[in-house]
């Protein structure tokens, strides 16, 4: 095994290998030592198909694929949900089409789904996803910087009381990686972080994002009590990632990104995940499609459900559905009653 090859195997730095394949028209992949070019063809930067389901995470050691257990419907406080939310970020909404990414949404069913990274503007959203009669009521920010990339949408059963797009930054909201929508009891956000990057070249502005984001955050929540979703862009412990000791220098797992997370949380937010299951290791959201990663489960937990501490008396469940495929991220489903 090769000195590259054997960093892959062992989870260093998939983050910034991703995100910056979005990013370019070409990337160079390492599969055993040697470079090879391919070129982004559409959304998807999937260098070879994922394996069938009944073979992921067959032989590694000490790492198997978590699976949900089943899901609890009821909150500590013998609250029953009557919200159940899905997020996922789907590496471009029209090769997650064509992966059958909308059968799991109507298995799954959630009353609000929340998708990061659609890379697509709404005119070339496939009529399928347009026409989708179990969700009237649909939601696009997608970015004016450059096309295909970034994105977020939200599509809902019931109609919000408003819906707001950006955080109020000049400097941010042109990627358009956030969307707001006010139900009569809570706010809802999905939100696609941005990225530090290849060499932390984005470092700066993504602390500055963080900054305002947290801002903005606190505000609505001095309203009302908020649900956040979506790709956050961070490991937040040494628990959520697969090789917290090589990636310590790499994008998401930064001392000033989970810095960022931890000031989040300190602001009055709960990571439901981590609340529920403080203990559960190899639960991870993201896998690189390089050097098989997914099916060895050598992954990243970068998709979040957060809510405001008010919110804790009616959490029954926050799930990572690690099985479904379509995208290099996995979608993850909030049960809640608020």
């Amino acid at each position: 095994m090769t000195k590259r090859s054997k960093r892959e195997e062992e989870g260093l730095s998939p983050v910034v290998e991703v995100e910056e394949e979005q990013e370019e028209e070409a990337t160079t992949s390492f599969v055993s030592g040697s470079k090879r070019k391919r070129k982004i063809e559409g959304e998807s930067a999937e260098a070879s198909p994922q394996r069938p389901i009944a073979h992921l995470a067959s032989n590694w050691e000490n790492s198997c694929l978590y699976q949900d257990s089943p899901d609890k419907l009821t909150s500590s406080s013998d609250k029953k949900y009557n919200l159940k939310l899905s997020s996922w970020n789907i590496d471009g909404l029209r090769a997650w089409w064509r992966k059958n990414g909308l059968q799991w949404v109507k298995e799954e069913d959630p009353d609000v789904l929340c998708l990061q990274e659609t890379k697509c503007s709404e005119k070339q959203l496939p009529p399928d996803i347009l026409n989708l009669a179990e969700y009237p009521h649909k939601f696009w920010a997608c970015s004016s910087a450059k096309e295909g990339y970034s994105g977020v949408a939200m599509l809902s059963k019931t109609k919000p009381l408003n819906v707001t797009y950006g955080i109020g930054s000049e400097e941010f909201d042109k990627e358009g990686r956030v969307i707001t929508a006010e139900f009569i009891s809570y706010f809802l956000i999905t939100a696609y972080v941005p990225n530090a990057g290849r060499k932390l070249v984005r470092l700066d502005y993504r602390q500055r994002w963080d900054e305002a984001f947290r801002s903005y955050l606190e505000g609505l929540a001095a309203r009302k009590h908020l649900i956040l979703c979506g790709d956050l862009n961070v490991a937040h412990q040494e628990i959520d990632l697969k090789n917290p000791k090589g990636n310590k220098k790499n994008a998401g797992f930064t001392p000033e990104e989970r810095a960022g997370f931890s000031q989040l949380l300190e602001a009055g937010f709960v990571d439901t995940f981590r609340h529920l299951y403080p203990e559960t290791r190899y639960a991870y959201t993201f896998w690189t499609y390089m050097m098989n990663a997914r099916a060895k489960n050598v992954g990243w937990r970068l998709d979040y459900f957060v809510v405001s501490r008010g919110l804790l008396e009616g959490l029954c469940d926050s799930k990572i559905r690690s099985l479904a495929l379509g995208s290099d991220h996995c979608p993850i489903t909030l049960f809640i009653a608020v």
